[in-house]
């Protein structure tokens, strides 16, 4: 793809980001974050979109007008699909808005059968009846078993974020909610899926930020859309990939393994500290479980993410 390209995939994005009018100010906050630190990466002026998108300086019509090849076309929709049900399913307003895209972008009706999918995938609950997850009975849970979880979970995720296919990087998020939600409930504590995005929200995961984040460093390392051999080219280049899909599940697990240990009394700052520390622990660790996280990557099928999620 063209630089033009790849610059008017990343405004579609952010367009769908605030297309329902309702991000709360800190998930624009770590939007703002995650576009001056993809500028950095590759050079675009994504801050200036940032403002133009706030500002509707620019519309989908001009975006549209700029993506020129039949792949462009359709990883900027698909793009757009997954970051409006990254936090949840499509509002009516995001609905209306895909449907322009899909006109405005000349797609068939494979475009809104791949909407559907993600649909699906957002609409999975958090509390699902599989056993996967390894856990004791609640109120007394045994940590080790609770650590391995965790771990499994991060390697998951960080496998499924080399994974070239969109709807591989949108399952992160739901997956990091399951393992939160598994998790709280281990220590004897009935969660809903408000309650976790809160969570995520306090430690300062914001969830279409961080599809954003997750896609956009794909996008912009020339993996994210490709198939076949981009896979096998992705799990060597970490350039492509950062690992903060390994990082963050990890921090997630334990913080709220801490939380819910100690009986949900951490302050929101504590909780935001003990986040922060932990990332950069995942972060070191990383590099000792890629050869895991590439074994694993090897073994998915994207075909079945939602199978995945569903099971998890």
């Amino acid at each position: 793809m063209t630089p033009s390209e790849t610059k008017s995939i990343v405004t579609l994005s952010l367009l769908a980001a605030f297309v329902d009018g309702e991000k709360h100010e800190r998930e624009r906050a770590e939007i703002k974050r995650i576009a001056e630190g993809l500028s950095q990466a590759d050079g675009l002026n994504l801050p200036t979109l940032y403002q133009d998108v706030l500002m509707k300086r620019v519309s989908l019509a001009s975006v549209a007008g700029e993506l020129k090849s039949t792949e462009s076309r359709q990883l900027a929709y698909e793009m757009a699909v997954c970051v409006c049900d990254a936090d949840g399913t499509q509002s009516e307003a995001e609905r209306m808005f895909l449907a322009d895209v899909r006109t405005s972008l000349g797609l068939d009706a494979s475009a809104a059968a791949f909407s559907q999918r993600a649909e699906d995938i957002a609409a999975v609950p958090v509390a699902t009846a599989a056993g996967g997850s390894a856990v004791a009975a609640p109120g007394t849970p045994d940590s080790a078993e609770l650590d391995k979880s965790i771990l499994n979970a991060a390697i998951l995720n960080g496998a499924l974020e080399l994974l070239p296919e969109t709807l591989s990087t949108m399952a992160i998020i739901p997956l990091q909610m399951k393992l939160v939600y598994r998790i709280g409930q281990s220590y004897g504590y009935q969660l809903d899926s408000g309650h976790v995005k809160d969570f995520l929200a306090t430690v300062g995961v914001g969830l279409t930020s961080q599809y954003l984040e997750q896609a956009g460093r794909k996008l912009l390392g020339g993996l994210l859309g490709k198939v076949g051999g981009g896979l096998l080219r992705g799990l060597g280049n970490q350039a492509v990939s950062s690992g903060m899909s390994f990082a963050s599940t990890y921090a997630l697990g334990h913080v709220a393994k801490r939380y819910y240990a100690g009986g949900r009394t951490l302050s929101t700052q504590m909780l935001k500290d003990a986040f922060s520390g932990v990332v950069k622990e995942g972060q070191s660790l990383q590099t000792q479980y890629l050869p895991a996280i590439q074994e694993k990557a090897r073994t998915l099928d994207a075909g079945k993410v939602l199978s995945l999620v569903r099971g998890a």
